[in-house]
């Protein structure tokens, strides 16, 4: 059996570009990913001056950290985005990109997009913070 999730949107509060305001999760076992970053399998920096390059290689670490648990972007039930901009332009083209992407899935239960001053690596432009319910 795996665990119940429902996505909810309350009419009373402001409509959304995908993601739900609420995601309930009825019983099993939940994964706390790490902060996926845009590093290669080696460790290197995928593309420091390159949003996109750097979405793409967070996609690919996020895609193969769900499936190292049994999971797919459909048992995602929360994400954090952050990206180092003040740009609200920046903070659209990369929830457009991820939507849009193999992921993509994973951004439709409760969600949140953070313009940030720096994240961990030197050159990080994204990163995403995902929690599951596991399949059974």
């Amino acid at each position: 059996m795996t665990a119940k999730i429902s996505r909810i949107n309350p009419e009373r509060l402001h409509q959304t570009p995908g993601y739900h305001h609420i995601t309930v999760v009825e019983a099993g076992r939940t994964a706390y990913l790490a902060g996926q970053c845009p590093l290669d399998q080696d460790g290197r920096l995928v593309g420091p001056e390159s949003l996109d390059a750097q979405l793409d290689q967070i996609v690919t670490n996020a895609l193969t950290a769900l499936a190292a648990v049994g999971a797919q972007p459909t048992h995602v039930v929360r994400s954090v985005i952050y990206v180092r901009s003040d740009d609200q332009s920046a903070l659209g083209a990369a929830w457009a990109r991820l939507t849009a992407s193999a992921l993509g899935p994973a951004f439709t239960s409760a969600s949140t997009l953070l313009g940030v001053a720096q994240l961990g690596f030197s050159g990080q432009l994204a990163e995403v913070d995902l929690t599951v319910a596991l399949p059974d």
